[in-house]
């Protein structure tokens, strides 16, 4: 049996995935908002429940919004402050008294469908997480491309390419410090600013969206810009990594249109491929990082059970 956790801001998520796949149990609790140590023992105590409900041990791997730096072995860049600093595997490990492997969520979620979703059997996938931010993950043969500074993947943070007409000079400024980033143009707050700039009104991103696809004009020129911006930003990945799949994931995923614009257009872009990307939705929606968090001790492999 495998466990992956979710280990976000708000919420930790367990769940538990026979050899096969097969969901055993899923449950979620709400993330302690004292102590990092209140953490890890909620962590531990949602490992020890489930087990206990199952009736056996499974390995555990973590799914974090962050990275464990190579360098130092602690968290860095998570956008839930309190495991920044901390050796959070090391300190989960000795909690539950057996290995316990950690990964970047957007590397999960990118390898969950790798293993089993939208990417299962290709060599190349490139898993995009496009909602409140924008991120991604690269898998090769089922397995995340970490890199030499746990940044890999991380695509939203490059500059927006080959910037035109108004993105000159008025590049927004990003949370990282930078101005420009892909994230700041093509997140779903960013494209509801872009809207609420023009229209004059609020909509969140998937019902910009619909009202484009009803007609409105206003709509339909703000996602017009953020079809063409995504697909700048994309064609860039496909130079690098040329990836035999990309998988949508976010909220941003659930706008359908997006699988009709970007193939087209980041083929225009692109360095000379010989045909469209292949862009699609996720299978496993919100449940992709958790099940990659599983999938992080691939099959056969016992070292993480207790010993």
């Amino acid at each position: 049996m495998r466990l992956g956790l979710d280990v976000g801001g708000t919420k930790i998520e367990v769940i538990a995935l026979a050899s096969s796949g097969r969901v055993l149990e899923r449950r979620r609790i709400a993330t302690p908002q004292t102590r990092y140590d209140d953490v890890v023992r909620a962590i531990a105590q949602l490992v020890h429940d489930t087990e206990n409900k199952l009736g056996q041990k499974g390995t555990v791997g973590l799914a974090i919004p962050g990275a464990i730096s190579p360098v130092t072995g602690l968290v860095k860049n998570a956008n839930n402050t309190r495991l920044i600093g901390h050796p959070f595997d090391k300190d989960v490990s000795r909690a539950l008294r057996r290995d316990v492997r950690a990964a970047n969520d957007a590397n999960c979620f990118a390898l969950s469908e790798s293993t089993d979703g939208a990417g299962k059997g290709k060599h190349v996938v490139f898993g995009i997480i496009a909602g409140t931010g924008v991120g991604g993950g690269v898998c090769i043969d089922a397995k995340p491309l970490t890199g030499a500074h746990a940044i890999a993947g991380e695509w939203g943070h490059n500059p927006l390419p080959s910037p035109k007409g108004d993105e000159i000079g008025g590049a927004p400024s990003c949370y990282c410090g930078r101005s420009g980033c892909i994230e700041s143009w093509i997140s779903g707050p960013a494209l509801a600013q872009q809207y609420a700039r023009k229209a004059r009104q609020s909509l969140d991103a998937t019902e910009i969206a619909k009202a484009a696809a009803s007609g409105d004009h206003i709509a339909s020129v703000v996602m017009e810009s953020f079809y063409d911006r995504f697909a700048r930003a994309v064609a860039t990945l496909v130079n690098i990594l040329d990836p035999d799949t990309i998988v949508l994931g976010g909220g941003l995923s659930n706008i359908d249109a997006l699988y009709r614009e970007l193939p087209s257009r980041v083929e225009t872009y692109a360095f000379a491929p010989e045909g469209r990307p292949a862009i699609v939705k996720n299978v496993h929606g919100d449940s992709s990082g958790v099940r990659g968090a599983a999938w992080l001790w691939p099959e056969g492999d016992a070292a993480g059970l207790p010993i």
